[in-house]
C-alpha cells in the first residue's frame, strides 16, 4: 500500500487536468505568432489565464504567467524593490518560504537592501503589532512588505486583511506568497485593498510543475527579471500555452466546491491529529491548534527523541510519503528555520514531520498512518539512542 501525504510539496494531477495538458501539448504554435497555428496556441493560453484570474477575483490583464512559484515570488520581490528605488527597506517576517528568504538576502548582499524582520509568535503567526511599528518608523523608505498567506510548513493562516490594511495605510506595496494557501483558502484580491502582488503555483493544486502566476495591480511599479521580447508585462519569454491551459483547468477545479472540500479534508486532518496524539502522547502539534487557524490539509508534529529524516525514511518503507518540511529544503540536514522563528528548541525541531492531505486522502489512509506511527517512532528513538557517543560511568 502506498499512501501519499505530501500534497504541500506537490499534488497529483487529476485526470481532467492531465487530459487538458496532453491535448494542449499537441497544439503546435507560438502564442505570439499571428498565423492560425499561433492563434490557436494563444487561445489556449488566454483561456488558461482567464481561469487563473477568475480563481482569485482578478482581471486577466493583471495575471503574469511565470515558470513556477519561485519565479513569481522573485519577480514580485525583486521587481518591486527595483521599481521603488531609491527606497531600500524590505519588510519581511521571520519563517518565510526560502523563495522569499533567499530573494531578500540576495538583494541585501548584492543591492544594498535593508531588511526589517518582523517576528512571528509561537504559532507561526506574524506579529501585526511589530509590523505596525516597523511601518510607522520607516514607511517613507520601505520598498515593499512581503509575507506568506499561510505558512507552508506548519499551516498557520496569517492575518492577511490586517497586513494589507497596514500596508495600504502607509502607502507601501504588499506582496503575498499565496502558494501554500491557494486552493485551500478563499482568495479574493479585491477584498485586500493594500495588495499589490500575489504569487501562485500550479503544481500545488494539481496542475503541472514549472507553471506559476503573479497577480500584479495595473499600477504596480515592477521591473522585470527577464528581458527579451516583452511578451507579458514584467516578463519576457515565449509563453507556455499548454501549461497555462492545464493551470486554468486546475484553478477552476480548485475553487469549485472549495468550502465543502475544506470541510471534508479538515475532518480527516482532525482525525489524523487526534490519532497521533493518542498513539504518541508526547508528540507536539506545531502551528495554530485551532482548526480554523491553520490550513485544512496540514498537520505538523515534532516527535521528541527522534530525527525527522529517520521518521521519514521509516514511514516511506512502510508505504507512507510525508515530509520533514518544505520540499525546497529537502536533503538539508538542519532544523527548520520556521520552527526556530517560532521558538521551538533545536533538538525538538529536528524531530519534525509534516503531513499534508489532498482530495484523494481517505479515512483508511489516516487510520493506517496512525497505526504505523508508534512503531516508527519507537524505531527512530532506538536508532537515535544507538547513535550517541558512549560515556564512561562515574
Amino acid at each position: 500500500m502506498r499512501v501519499y501525504l505530501d500534497h504541500a510539496a506537490t499534488s497529483p494531477m487529476p485526470p481532467a487536468v492531465l487530459d487538458a495538458y496532453v491535448d494542449a501539448l499537441r497544439v503546435v504554435g507560438n502564442p505570439s505568432s499571428i498565423h492560425g497555428a499561433g492563434q490557436a496556441a494563444r487561445e489556449l493560453l488566454e483561456t488558461g489565464r482567464d481561469a487563473v484570474a477568475a480563481s482569485i477575483g482578478a482581471d486577466p490583464a493583471e495575471v503574469v504567467l511565470t515558470g513556477g512559484g519561485t519565479e513569481a515570488v522573485n519577480l514580485a520581490i525583486k521587481g518591486l524593490y527595483w521599481g521603488r528605488a531609491p527606497r531600500r527597506r524590505i519588510v519581511v517576517p521571520d519563517g518565510e518560504h526560502h523563495a522569499t528568504v533567499d530573494a531578500v538576502e540576495w538583494l541585501a548582499s548584492h543591492e544594498g537592501a535593508l531588511l526589517d524582520r518582523v517576528p512571528v509568535d509561537e504559532l507561526g503567526r506574524i506579529r501585526v503589532d511589530a509590523l505596525a511599528d516597523v511601518l510607522g518608523a520607516h514607511a517613507d523608505d520601505v520598498a515593499l512588505v512581503t509575507a506568506l498567506w499561510a505558512n507552508n510548513e506548519v499551516g498557520t493562516v496569517q492575518p492577511v486583511a490586517e497586513i494589507a490594511a497596514l500596508a495600504a495605510a502607509h502607502g507601501v506595496p504588499l506582496h503575498l506568497d499565496a502558494i501554500a494557501a491557494y486552493g485551500q483558502e478563499p482568495i479574493d484580491v479585491r477584498a485586500l485593498p493594500g495588495l499589490t502582488a500575489l504569487s501562485l503555483a500550479a503544481h500545488k493544486i494539481g496542475g503541472p510543475a514549472g507553471v506559476g502566476a503573479l497577480f500584479l495591480t495595473r499600477t504596480a511599479p515592477v521591473e522585470p527579471l527577464l528581458h527579451g521580447g516583452a511578451q507579458q508585462r514584467a516578463r519576457s519569454g515565449t509563453q507556455d500555452a499548454a501549461g497555462a491551459a492545464a493551470f486554468g483547468v486546475a484553478a477552476a477545479r480548485a475553487v469549485d466546491g472549495l468550502a465543502e472540500r475544506s470541510v471534508r479534508i479538515g475532518r480527516l486532518r482532525d482525525r489524523l491529529v487526534d490519532g497521533i496524539r493518542a498513539a504518541v502522547p508526547d508528540a507536539v502539534l506545531c502551528g495554530d491548534p485551532e482548526p480554523g487557524g491553520r490550513l485544512a490539509s496540514n498537520a505538523h508534529f515534532t516527535f521528541p527523541g527522534c530525527d525527522g529524516d529517520a521518521l521519514l525514511f521509516l514511514l516511506d518503507l512502510a508505504g507512507f510519503a510525508v515530509s520533514t518540511g518544505a520540499a525546497c529544503a529537502a536533503g538539508v540536514s538542519e532544523p527548520s528555520h520556521v520552527l526556530a522563528a517560532m521558538g521551538v528548541p533545536e533538538d525538538a525541531a529536528r524531530g519534525a514531520l509534516r503531513f499534508t492531505l489532498g482530495d484523494d486522502t481517505t479515512d483508511d489512509d489516516i487510520d493506517a498512518l496512525v497505526a504505523a506511527v508508534p512503531g516508527v517512532v519507537a524505531q527512530a528513538r532506538a536508532a537515535g539512542l544507538s547513535s550517541r557517543e558512549p560515556t564512561l560511568g562515574r
